[in-house]
């Protein structure tokens, strides 16, 4: 269903969900808090019969959906830059030989200017808002943070490395979008850049939402300001749609609980994952962080199924 770039064992061909992935595919670009290594646990715990839409209203990275392949989605993003980039793939106008063209020379004159030149490259980016110096700045940028400022405007300093862009490492993006161009093919899926209200609006019976907001009380946020209360109207929301759905949501870390989780969406069904959080600086500043997937109540795979698809996950 989704290329060469995933195999995936069903334990029921006619439900698309739960199912184990043995290889995830890594999208090309890259946000705070991409959920590569808990597509997995992810995909193993949830029930879905594949039929309707697959709905993201915050997309990110879009690993999640882009690694469950369904035939039909609807992934939306306040993020124009990041739809637009995704639509390109699409649409054809962004290739994986496009990319490597574009970062082989991009690379060459990173090197020869060095600093100077990443920071044109940002000021041209919030003029023009061209794709491919979105992948450029993510790529290069520090730490590989997505960050804009209350203007619009791309706002991540030089990660300072000017032979960022070896062989080696254009290949390795030049084939995460080769795949994704390979995952897109075929499929019935909208990219759409729209409020997650406007998103939710359009889920009909049969359809699964997906929510990966930003993580209140992480200050994780990447385009748009989100709080408390933004975080609540969501919870409310979601109560009333007519499908299944499933948030993630960070739950604890070694300083703290979230009770954002206890006090919004305990009626559903939580499943926890610990791994190592890899957002912040300097290493002492990175922590073990569990994570909570929460599950509507009926669309949660049996514990027993949920073990076997996830694998170590």
């Amino acid at each position: 269903m989704s290329g060469s770039s995933l195999r995936e064992m069903v334990p029921d061909a006619s439900r698309l969900l739960p199912r184990r992935l043995e290889t995830v595919l890594v999208p090309p670009i890259k946000c705070q808090g991409i959920k590569t290594r808990l597509v997995p646990f992810i995909a193993g715990n949830l029930t879905w019969d594949g039929q309707g839409r697959w709905i993201e209203p915050f997309l990110g990275s879009g690993v999640v959906g882009f690694n469950l392949a369904p035939e039909r989605a609807l992934l939306a993003d306040s993020n124009r830059h990041l739809i637009g980039f995704y639509r390109a793939v699409q649409q054809g106008k962004i290739t994986h030989a496009a990319v490597r063209s574009y970062l082989e020379d991009m690379g060459t004159k990173l090197r020869a200017q060095g600093e100077p030149f990443y920071y044109q490259v940002r000021e041209r980016f919030n003029r023009q808002g061209k794709p491919l110096d979105l992948l450029f700045l993510n790529r290069s940028s520090f730490n590989g943070v997505m960050r804009f400022n209350r203007q619009g405007g791309f706002n991540v300093p030089f990660g300072k490395k000017v032979e960022r862009f070896r062989p080696a490492y254009v290949t390795k993006i030049t084939n995460q979008v080769r795949r994704l161009e390979e995952t897109l093919r075929g499929k019935d899926w909208e990219f759409r850049v729209a409020d997650w209200r406007e998103t939710l609006a359009l889920a009909r019976a049969g359809d699964f939402v997906y929510l990966d907001p930003p993580y209140v009380g992480r200050h994780a946020d990447y385009f748009n300001r989100w709080g408390e209360q933004d975080a609540i109207q969501l919870a409310a929301a979601c109560r009333e749609l007519p499908c299944g759905y499933a948030l993630s949501m960070w739950k604890e870390n070694k300083f703290r609980q979230n009770a954002h989780l206890a006090d919004h969406w305990s009626d559903g069904v939580e499943r926890t994952w610990s791994h190592f959080y890899h957002v912040g600086p300097q290493e002492s500043l990175r922590h073990p962080m569990t994570e909570a997937l929460v599950i509507r109540a009926g669309y949660a795979a049996p514990d027993e199924e949920s073990a076997c698809a996830a694998g170590d996950g």
